[in-house]
């Protein structure tokens, strides 16, 4: 797919999730609004399609896929799979270090002994980041 196609069809997208929703809030919330706001978006969606169909078969004949092309695709998705790994553990790490550093503050309150044994769970915690960050490497290395 060519690139303008590329960017037409994402920015129709985009203007066809935008457009009916900044309608929708700022007028009234009727039935006519929701209405035309599915249509907007409608029309927007459906018309984003039909200028990329146009300007890909309009043109001259597509040709093969080179292999520099496929390349450069495998390496994007390498990066994109590096990145996924990092940011979903950190996410995970972060939800998991939120409930166990405030329980962990809970029981240090009640009982100073336990502070210990609580590190441990949040350091368990902080763990699953580092692993999603080895894996992020891991995979930067094979590219």
């Amino acid at each position: 797919m060519n690139l303008t196609v590329k960017l037409l069809l994402i920015t129709a997208l985009v203007l066809s999730i935008i457009i009916p929703f900044g309608y929708f809030l700022i007028g009234e919330k009727t039935k006519k609004s929701y209405k035309r706001a599915i249509g907007v978006n409608a029309f927007f969606y459906f018309g984003a399609f039909a200028i990329a169909g146009i300007m890909m078969f309009g043109g001259a004949p597509a040709q093969a896929a080179d292999v520099a092309e496929t390349a450069s695709n495998a390496v994007g998705f390498g990066y994109l799979a590096a990145a996924l790994s990092t940011g979903l553990s950190c996410v995970g790490g972060g939800i998991a270090v939120a409930s166990a550093a405030s329980a962990a503050l809970g029981a240090i309150s009640e009982d100073s002994s336990a502070l210990g044994k609580s590190l441990i769970f949040v350091g368990l915690a902080e763990g699953v980041c580092l692993y999603g960050l080895i894996i992020s490497f891991m995979i930067l290395g094979k590219l």
